[in-house]
């Protein structure tokens, strides 16, 4: 009886530490530890398969939700947060009409349920690549 209920209590309680921690994927053959709600900047691993995959999924579905034709570029940076399941904060540049513009998208991943999909797409701020990085290109002139 002590046995049973010495297994339930260590049963709770590592689930308890289970749901008080995630396991991050952005680290190519890393384990990141993140907390709930938290978002972790993917360093150094923007251009994974993973992560680009993640971000050409996010211009088809944009291209697809909004019947428009842009083409995927690059990744420029990657953030994750762990929700039910993981939300993919992505800046990425992309081709609109030939010229190459940054756009944020947000992609929300549940593997368990073979989930995945668009949040969020937009221009981000500055929106041509060339203003995004400060590249000294002067509109006005």
């Amino acid at each position: 009886m002590k046995l049973n209920k010495f297994c339930v209590a260590l049963t709770l309680v590592a689930a308890v530490l289970c749901a008080s921690s995630e396991v991050g994927l952005c680290g190519e053959g890393q384990i990141i530890r993140m907390k709930p709600g938290g978002v972790h900047n993917c360093k150094g691993n923007q251009n994974s398969a993973q992560i680009e995959g993640l971000a050409r999924f996010a211009v088809a579905e944009h291209n697809k939700n909004e019947n428009a034709l842009l083409e995927f570029a690059r990744v420029v940076k990657a953030k994750e947060q762990v929700v039910a399941g993981t939300m993919y904060h992505l800046t990425l540049e992309a081709v609109d009409a030939g010229k190459k513009k940054i756009y944020d998208a947000k992609v929300w991943v549940k593997p368990w349920m073979n989930f995945k999909q668009l949040q969020e797409f937009k221009e981000a701020r500055g929106g041509s690549a060339s203003t995004a990085f400060g590249l000294g290109v002067n509109r006005g002139n």
